[in-house]
């Protein structure tokens, strides 16, 4: 089974990933083929300048552990290398909040939330959603204001919402 390693500490300048990739085998030996051995850098888009870090590929742990204990801490284009085996891939912060919008989506599909008539679906022109909500910043509500017809808050942030609303209406009166 193939065992991926991090190699960090990288010059984050133009680095060529075969003389990356050949010092790695160096060190491996010439009893293994470099073919069994695979190098990925990992460049920034915009400048294709290297960002630092690269994973190598081996295909045992023996392998492994000789690269970590050769190579971890020896000089590379005047840089220091850390190699530790890699960590599985997680979910960054971005993928876990097209996760929870996704969630509220489908969520939001199997219970409709109805719409109460003569709201006009919260929007002056009564046109049903609004395409472009920086259009409609500052006009309100056709009603002139909130009343029995207007649209309800979320009901997992009303009661947060009638505690601010209620701190609104104390520092009003206060000042």
């Amino acid at each position: 089974m193939s065992v991926r390693l991090y190699v960090g500490n990288l010059p984050k300048e133009a680095i060529d990933k075969e003389e990356l990739h050949k010092h790695v085998c160096d060190q491996l030996g010439e009893d293994v083929e470099t073919k069994l051995v695979t190098t990925k850098l990992i460049k920034d888009r915009k400048t294709k300048k290297c960002r630092g870090f690269a994973f190598v590929t081996v295909s045992n742990d023996e392998q492994a552990t000789l690269l970590i204990e050769k190579l971890n801490g020896t000089p590379f284009m005047d840089s220091s290398l850390k190699i530790e085996k890699a960590e599985p891939r997680t979910k960054g912060k971005q993928e876990k909040e097209k996760d929870n919008d996704n969630k509220e989506r489908d969520e939001s599909k199997a219970t409709p939330k109805p719409v109460k008539a003569g709201s006009g679906g919260g929007n002056a022109s009564g046109g049903g959603r609004n395409k472009n909500p920086k259009r409609s910043k500052g006009r309100g509500n056709a009603g002139g204001g909130p009343g029995p017809d207007s649209v309800q808050p979320d009901p997992r942030w009303a009661d947060e919402l009638m505690k601010l609303k209620e701190m609104l209406a104390a520092q009003t009166t206060n000042s």
